[in-house]
């Protein structure tokens, strides 16, 4: 059960989770490294249900047909990235929980987008497309 607060990097935009933890991983999809200017970015899922902005309201960004990304509109932290229609889950950014050690990644998905200059260094699993994130 997670229990814990987050926000971007200037502290416009917070919120908090409060329900059970779906799962956690790292996705290489270009989408991500675009958004984020990372090899990957690190995400949790829990369900919508269990996610609510406690400060500022985050700009939308329609990244694809079906999903959109939230991010601070001040700092352009990313933080949200969910279905834009009937979400049953949200997907938010690891490290900008305030205490991102609290949840660990099970698994690394999109694989084929990985940068040839990145290692992955754990033993985790590997998919090339998105594997359990469904």
């Amino acid at each position: 059960m997670l229990n814990q607060q987050g926000g971007c990097l200037c502290g416009q935009l917070r919120y908090q989770l409060h329900g059970p933890l779906h799962d956690a991983g790292y996705c290489y999809c270009r989408l991500c490294q675009r958004a984020s200017g990372a090899p990957a970015l690190a995400w949790l899922t829990i369900a919508v249900a269990s996610f609510r902005y406690t400060c500022g309201t985050p700009g939308i960004f329609a990244s694809s047909t079906d999903y959109q990304r939230e991010f601070c509109p001040t700092c352009g932290t990313p933080v949200v990235f969910r279905k834009q229609q009937a979400a049953k889950t949200v997907d938010v950014t690891l490290c900008s929980l305030d205490n991102p050690d609290s949840v660990k990644p099970q698994y690394h998905i999109w694989t084929t987008s990985q940068r040839g200059w990145h290692h992955i260094g754990d033993n985790l699993p590997q998919y090339s497309d998105n594997g359990p994130d469904q």
